[in-house]
């Protein structure tokens, strides 16, 4: 130790460096008490919190804009925020001296990204992409090509960065070079399985979208808040910060307003049947001074009290998961491109968990299971040429004239109170066969007015048209009755 009056200054021999520590690295011990309790008074926490606020109102505004451009600028908006989770997760194990020695040892790992995002939003897509092209010819011929290859196209791509690997192997640099490939695929999986997921949540609408996300977000605002204010009782190990009391008042905080949101009635689309009110009335036990015995509820109100109940309990422990990874590896945040807040994979941790239970949910418990018309059309528009899509379509149409030149035939007629006699025409859902009611009652009507003008010139007997009159008043009764019974089941 060299001295110099009272100051004692460490020397540091010759030959050897100091090691700096990173800005965002912190020492995984954490105080007796299992973690720090949060100090009001203090004007650091004060100034984090304004901060941190002030990032959260720009994120939510753009966040906002974005929703309101569409879909396709929000699937974009994924695709950015894939890129930087990515870039974050990448650098994690990245050492400078051994990429010095490997270059473009980087570029493969964004080829293999790239090449997982081809495939994945390639399969997403594809049905969307063909509905969206099929006026231009030439651009429906190549996204068809495309698509029809597309599994092909990712397996080369791959094949080709599987190679590309192996011929940049080094000696004494294996380990670190298998260790970054092993690396790679784990946040390719991480990234693209959540991702993959809120992307079919945007196209199955994007109120699926927008509602678990944002039950996240008002989840994290309550944790910190009634966390910063109120906590003193340390909630697990692994993140000495996080408070029961903010865990408890974010919990409420979400549910209530997962219940209470779908009711103010900002949706200005076409509602459908979840969005629709139900009344409901309460008996028995309930006494008579009791105000609310009769309330109305959104059906679509129920599946957010669900979601709200996932997104404040279970949905957290994604963000554990997260203090955990990022105490494994000694740093406090990710990255810092978002001040206060971390990394973009700091604020996407619960949002992971949230967007894979949304879409099971979406699929088990609201989207009508089975065969529709509008998937075998999409179907259709996918797998079948222009050609083959209008012979298709020329001969279901000589089906459907052959079902009623066979009904003239028989001379049966189909009567409002018997719909067993149209159970030939309805075998495949209610929806196909309202539309095959509705194309023979164009049909009937053309061959009526042909009839009538036959009858005129003396040509065709009276009985033959008030038959065919008949008819026509008969197919519109079905017509009418299987629209009215498909519409209440509807609504059930």
């Amino acid at each position: 130790m060299q001295k110099d009056g009272n100051t004692a200054i460490p020397s540091t021999p010759t030959g050897r460096i100091r090691h700096r520590r990173r800005s965002n690295e912190v020492v995984p011990d954490v105080s007796k008490a299992n973690g720090s309790q949060m100090l009001v008074d203090d004007r650091g926490k004060y100034k984090s919190m304004l901060i941190r606020t002030y990032s959260s109102v720009w994120m939510i505004g753009g966040f906002a804009l974005i929703i309101y451009m569409g879909h396709l600028y929000i699937t974009a908006m994924v695709v950015v925020i894939q890129i930087f989770m990515a870039k974050e997760l990448f650098n994690l194990l990245r050492k400078a001296h051994e990429d010095r020695q490997l270059p473009g040892f980087r570029l493969l790992n964004w080829h293999f990204f790239f090449t997982v995002m081809l495939f994945v939003y390639g399969r997403i897509l594809s049905l969307r992409l063909v509905n969206t092209v099929t006026s231009d010819k030439f651009l429906y011929q190549l996204v068809s090509s495309l698509i029809k290859y597309h599994m092909v196209i990712c397996y080369f791509l791959y094949i080709a960065g599987f190679m590309w690997f192996i011929l940049t192997l080094k000696k004494k640099m294996y380990k670190y070079q298998f260790g970054q490939y092993s690396w790679t695929h784990m946040i390719l999986i991480i990234v693209f399985t959540q991702s993959s997921f809120t992307v079919a949540n945007i196209f199955e609408g994007i109120f699926w979208f927008l509602l678990p996300a944002s039950l996240i977000v008002i989840n994290d605002i309550g944790a910190y808040f009634f966390g910063f204010f109120f906590g003193r009782t340390p909630l697990i190990k692994l993140s000495p910060k996080k408070t029961w009391e903010g865990f408890i008042g974010a919990s409420f905080t979400t549910i209530i307003s997962a219940f209470l949101d779908l009711s103010t009635g900002w949706l200005e689309c076409d509602p459908g049947p979840l969005f629709k009110p139900e009344h409901y009335r309460l008996t028995g036990w309930i006494p008579q001074w009791f105000p609310w015995k009769e309330f109305s509820v959104l059906p679509v109100q129920w599946h957010a009290l669900c979601l709200g109940l996932f997104a404040s309990i279970i949905a957290p422990f994604g963000g554990f998961f997260a203090s955990g990874f990022k105490r494994a590896f000694k740093i406090k945040d990710f990255g810092d491109s978002i001040p206060g807040h971390g990394g973009i994979t700091d604020r996407m941790d619960c949002q992971m968990v949230m967007a894979v239970f949304a879409y099971i949910y979406h699929q088990s418990f609201v989207v009508a299971q089975g065969v529709s018309v509008e998937t075998i059309l999409d179907q259709i528009l996918m797998n079948l040429t222009l050609e083959e899509q209008h012979a298709l379509y020329v001969k279901l149409g000589q089906i459907l004239q052959e079902s009623v030149a066979e009904i003239f035939k028989t001379g049966i007629l189909m009567r409002a109170h018997s719909l067993e006699s149209t159970s030939l025409y309805c075998t495949f859902r209610d929806e196909m066969c309202f539309l095959s009611l509705m194309h023979m009652l164009k049909v009937v009507n053309m061959g009526c007015e042909n009839k009538k003008e036959k009858a005129d010139s003396g040509r065709c007997g009276v009985e033959s048209v008030g038959a065919i009159g008949q008819l026509q008043e008969d197919l519109r009764s079905h017509v009418y009755h299987l629209q009215t019974a498909y519409k209440e089941q509807r609504m059930l």
